[in-house]
Parts: C-alpha cells; sequence; structure tokens
C-alpha cells in the first residue's frame, strides 16, 4: 500500500502526512496516526531538505541521524530513490554528498551531523510550515476560484461601464437592488410578472486617495430624464432602446428590456458621475448573505409589528439575518412617514451595520464564516462583464476595503415632492440642496473630517515653503478663472478681501488655459507670502509652482492664482475634508443607529 492509499484509508489526507521535524529539518512521512492520538510508536519515512541524502527511521517522531543500518524505515544505501518523496521538496543530491553517504566512517557509523541551532531549527520549522501553507493555499485558492467563479453572472454593458477593474482616480460602483421575484420563497415578494426594477439604487463614490466613501441612494420614485441606451444581447446582438422624458427613476431597469447599463448611464445623466461597474442583487442576496455572516445587528426605536411584511422586532437591538432581514429592508409602513425615503434610511442603517459586520474580526479571522460569505456574494451578485469572475471582484473589494469605515457616509440625493402632482407619489431634483452634494463628489470632497489627509498637504506645504513666515494683508495676487465655475474669479477675490483680509488682490479675468488642477505661481522672494495664501486657501503641496512674478494693477510684482476645475467655490478651502451640508441628512458606518 503506498503513501496514499493508506492516508485515504485513515480518511487523512495524504498531503497532511509530510510533517516536518524541527530538530532535524527532515520532512517525515507520517504512516500511522501520532502516538499522541493513538498511543503506539508511529513509523517515518524521511527526507533529508539539506540535499544530503540522509535518511533514517524513527520510532517516536524523531528520526536517528547517521544511522547506516537497514530499519523499518529505511533502505541500506542512499543512493537509491527514496520509497516516498514529497514531490516539491525533492533535493538534488551531489555525488559527492551521494559517496559520503555511501562510505562507512572508521568507527562502523557515520558521524553524527553538528546540532543544529535554535535559530536554524527556528527557520526550518517556519520554513517548512510556510512551504506547507503557501502550496495548500495555492491549491484551495484555485479550487475556490474555480468553485466561486462559477457563480458569477455577468452583463455586458459596453461603454456604460470601465473596462479596468480599479481606477487610478475616484470610483464609483452602482449598487442596485432589483424586485425581480427569483429564487425560492420569493413568489410572494415584488410585482407579478416583473422584469426586475431599480427598487434600491446606491451610487458609492470612493476618493482617490481611498481615505473616504459617500454612498448615496437615489429615491426609486424619483421623476428624471431616462437616455437612450444600447443593450447587447447573449447573441453578441445589440439594441438602442429610445430615452424617455418624465419617467420613474426605477424603469431604467426592466422597463422595455433595459439593463443595468441604461441605470448606469441614467445615474451619470442626473449626477454628472460616470459609474465604473455595477453590482446588482435580488432578493436572494439579502437573505443569503445575512446568513452567510450570521446575522446583521440593527436596532429600533421602538417595538415593530408590520402585518404586511410581517415584520416584528423588539425595541432595542436584535440581530435579523434571511426572511426577516428582507422583510426589514422591504416595509415601509413601520417608520417615519411610511414613505420610500424613510425606509431608505433604514436601509442605509442596516448596510453600515452589514459592512461592520463584515469587516469585524469574527468573520476575517473565521476561515468558514468567509467562505460562506464569499460563496453567498457570488451567487447573489450580478456584475458587468469587466469584473465578472472572483478574483477580478476580490482586486475591487481589497481596494474597497481600504476605506474606514466612520468615514464611510451615507447620503440621500436631496429630493422635494413633485409640484405637478396633486397627490404625492414622486419626488423631484430639489435644486437647492442636489447641486452641492453632487458637486462635492464630483469635486471628490468628503462627507466626513478626514484629517490625516488634510495634515499630509499642510506639511507638504510647509516643506515647500518652510522658515517663512507673512501676513494676509502683505501679499499681492492676481487671480485667473482657469476652468473653475463662471464667476469664481470675482467671488474668491470678494471673499480674500472682505472675509480674508488679503487686500491686494486683483480679478485678472479668464487664463489663457483651462486646467484641472488649482495652482498658485510664485517668484523665490514670494515664498512667504504663498505660504500665507497656501494656509488661507488650503493649497496642497502639488499647487505650489515655484516660477516668476507678474505685474499687478498697482505696477508691483504679484503671485499669479489659476483657479481651475477642482475649485470648490469662494471661500472653501482646496483641502477641506468636510463642507457645511444644509438640510442634508447623512450617517456613517462606523456609528449604529436606532430606526424610528
Amino acid at each position: 500500500m503506498d503513501a496514499h492509499s493508506r492516508g485515504r484509508a485513515d480518511d487523512i489526507d495524504p498531503a497532511d502526512q509530510w510533517v516536518l521535524n524541527p530538530q532535524t529539518g527532515n520532512y517525515e512521512l507520517r504512516l500511522n496516526r501520532s502516538t499522541e492520538e493513538s498511543g503506539s510508536a508511529t513509523s517515518t519515512v524521511t527526507e533529508d531538505v539539506e540535499g544530503t541524502g540522509l535518511r533514517g527511521n524513527s520510532r517516536t517522531g524523531s528520526p536517528r541521524e547517521g544511522s547506516g543500518r537497514r530499519g523499518s524505515g529505511s533502505r541500506q544505501g542512499t543512493t537509491d530513490r527514496p520509497r516516498h518523496e514529497v514531490p516539491s521538496q525533492r533535493s538534488r543530491r551531489s555525488p559527492q554528498g551521494a559517496r559520503d553517504a555511501a562510505m562507512p566512517s572508521t568507527s562502523g557509523r557515520r558521524k553524527r551531523k553538528p546540532k543544529k541551532s535554535r535559530k536554524k531549527k527556528a527557520l526550518l520549522w517556519t520554513g517548512g510550515v510556510m512551504a506547507f501553507v503557501v502550496v495548500g493555499a495555492s491549491l484551495g485558492a484555485y479550487v475556490l476560484y474555480q468553485k466561486l467563479n462559477g457563480n458569477i453572472d455577468t452583463i455586458d454593458v459596453g461603454d456604460a461601464g470601465s473596462k479596468n477593474v480599479v481606477s487610478d482616480g475616484p470610483m464609483n460602483i452602482l449598487i442596485i437592488g432589483t424586485d425581480k421575484r427569483t429564487g425560492k420563497g420569493n413568489e410572494g415578494y415584488g410585482d407579478k410578472g416583473s422584469a426586475g426594477h431599480a427598487d434600491t439604487t446606491i451610487l458609492f463614490h470612493v476618493s482617490e486617495d481611498r481615505t473616504n466613501a459617500t454612498a448615496m441612494s437615489i429615491p426609486r420614485d424619483l421623476v428624471t430624464d431616462i437616455p437612450e441606451c444600447e443593450t447587447r444581447k447573449p447573441d453578441g446582438t445589440s439594441t438602442v432602446i429610445p430615452g424617455t422624458p418624465n419617467e420613474r427613476f426605477n424603469t431604467s431597469l426592466g422597463q422595455n428590456g433595459r439593463d443595468p447599463g441604461c441605470t448606469m448611464k441614467t445615474v451619470e445623466n442626473i449626477t454628472g458621475l460616470k459609474p465604473d461597474h455595477f453590482m446588482m442583487v435580488d432578493f436572494n442576496a439579502v437573505k443569503e448573505l445575512t446568513t452567510a455572516v450570521g446575522g446583521v445587528q440593527v436596532c429600533m426605536s421602538k417595538p415593530v409589528d408590520d402585518p404586511k411584511s410581517h415584520l416584528v422586532l423588539p425595541q432595542g437591538r436584535s440581530k435579523v439575518q434571511g426572511e426577516k432581514a428582507l422583510a426589514l429592508l422591504r416595509t415601509r409602513h413601520s417608520f417615519g412617514n411610511e414613505s420610500d425615503l424613510d425606509r431608505i434610511k433604514v436601509q442605509q442603517q442596516f448596510l453600515g451595520s452589514m459592512i461592520r459586520e463584515m469587516k469585524s474580526s469574527d468573520t476575517l479571522t473565521n476561515p468558514k464564516k468567509l467562505y460562506k460569505l464569499a460563496d453567498a456574494a457570488t451567487n447573489a451578485l450580478t456584475v458587468d462583464s469587466a469584473i465578472g469572475d472572483a478574483k477580478k471582484l476580490m482586486t475591487l473589494a481589497q481596494e474597497i476595503g481600504k476605506v474606514n469605515t466612520k468615514n464611510v457616509t451615507f447620503t440621500t440625493l436631496p429630493v422635494r415632492d413633485n409640484p405637478a402632482e396633486k397627490i404625492k407619489a414622486t419626488v423631484v431634483i430639489d435644486e437647492s440642496r442636489a447641486p452641492q452634494v453632487l458637486q462635492m463628489m464630483r469635486d471628490d470632497v468628503s462627507f466626513t473630517e478626514v484629517k490625516r489627509k488634510a495634515a499630509k498637504e499642510k506639511a507638504a506645504v510647509a516643506a515647500r515653503l518652510k522658515g517663512t513666515k507673512s501676513g494676509p494683508s502683505e501679499v499681492r495676487v492676481k487671480i485667473f478663472n482657469g476652468g473653475a465655475k463662471g464667476g469664481s474669479a470675482q467671488a474668491q477675490l470678494s471673499w480674500l478681501q472682505t472675509e480674508a483680509g488679503v487686500t491686494k488682490s486683483e480679478n485678472a479675468g479668464n487664463s489663457d488655459a483651462k486646467q484641472p488642477r488649482t495652482t498658485l505661481e510664485y517668484a523665490p522672494e514670494q515664498a512667504d507670502q504663498a505660504r500665507e495664501l497656501a494656509s488661507i486657501m488650503g493649497l496642497s503641496g502639488s499647487a505650489m509652482k515655484p516660477g516668476a512674478s507678474v505685474t499687478n494693477s498697482q505696477g508691483q510684482p504679484a503671485m499669479t492664482l489659476t483657479l481651475g476645475a477642482d475649485f470648490k467655490g469662494a471661500g472653501v478651502k482646496m483641502n477641506a475634508s468636510s463642507l457645511p451640508t444644509p438640510n442634508v441628512e447623512k450617517s456613517t458606518a462606523d456609528k449604529a443607529q436606532c430606526a424610528s
């Protein structure tokens, strides 16, 4: 019986039979269970990892080194090939090593090898364990990859998304929850015969430096224009679906054969942010993911007993999973004024709690739970073809995972009741609040305070302009508009003069060319002025451009401030990690809240 059959006979993986003895550095093939388990001696075949060709036998797991006698676990003559070898650990023997092994010593026994130092034993032990871990992990990862890869459904969205898995700049992931009644036990949910609309939609914006993210919900009842979109069929042909004005946002998916690519284009049309990828989930996803993670903790400010969704929850904290989790996310009659907007708040609180659970040490260090989660996630997801395999999804997840939960902000696109309706059923964009929120996202400005980023930029400016001091009244600067919103130069001038005390500043009109970033050019002797203005405006080190001075209207040397497309508004610091967002409700993923 060979090693494989012996291992299988005892229901032991043969790979687990090979054990590295830390005292000798030899790999030993244990053909029986250990003495601790069976109480009997363990016969082993050893393989020398140092390439000497020495092998011996052991009765207790420690081979006798240097034995030249025939024994139960060895063969006489070291030039012969061992009966059992670890394929990845076979060592190439030198002719000299073989001759030395075959020649008996003058005492009839080979000399005992020098005793290894503790340090070397530790290195051998660590190296051996790591070798097996790497091999085992590689094999396991391949099997896991094949398994998970077969779970994922993909849709080709063409130019609606990005071809790259991860972007070097900001990233936008569109998360779509569809009400399509797929999966066992979901027959009673959703609209009968529905192709699946965009019932729950979140635009997840990840900042360029990966310090923060904003998850903005888009109400399904928002009235908007659905743009023309191209869909691709499985046979490779494509169809262009005409756009329709003044439609509910949720019809951007499912209606007239629209696919997630159409929803992506609709979101870009609304927000000015182009989604890189989409991830679509159905009812089953909620049930499977919440079960895989072991339940999601929620908090109710009052007891809930909703006969329509069959949701029953006590006041305070409790855990939900499966059907109960789905009921919580679908109910509208237990919270606020029973509108979809109040349901969105509960969904955001739930997602924040789920993110905390997924990133907890209990999940990340539990292989079984981690596998269940990965299996459930890939089974539940439909994604664009650019991220349509397990490896690409893992790469994307790792990139998103860099964001600390305290800097993941949940908010909702600001809307108001549709004035065209007598009976209020839909909403429209609130033009007084939405532009600021959307501009913050387009400018990659966080809704939370990220001190590390601001401190880093401040240090960069200080390093560039070290050892200099000045006051606002000494700063002379000409302001050009180089791609900012119209009127920005005059607005910034007014703010600098009235609020910041930079009285020697003037509006120089539009620059010759547009530029994406705001810059401040200064001469060497103006370093003190540059430092002062950089502090006032929150300019980063990359915005500082050593160069030449210009002459202002008073005939004095001045610096050149060019407002780029990244300019955030008069008086708003360029490195602002947080901006005031009036009347916009927001929450962060690190804090638990009670639904009311």
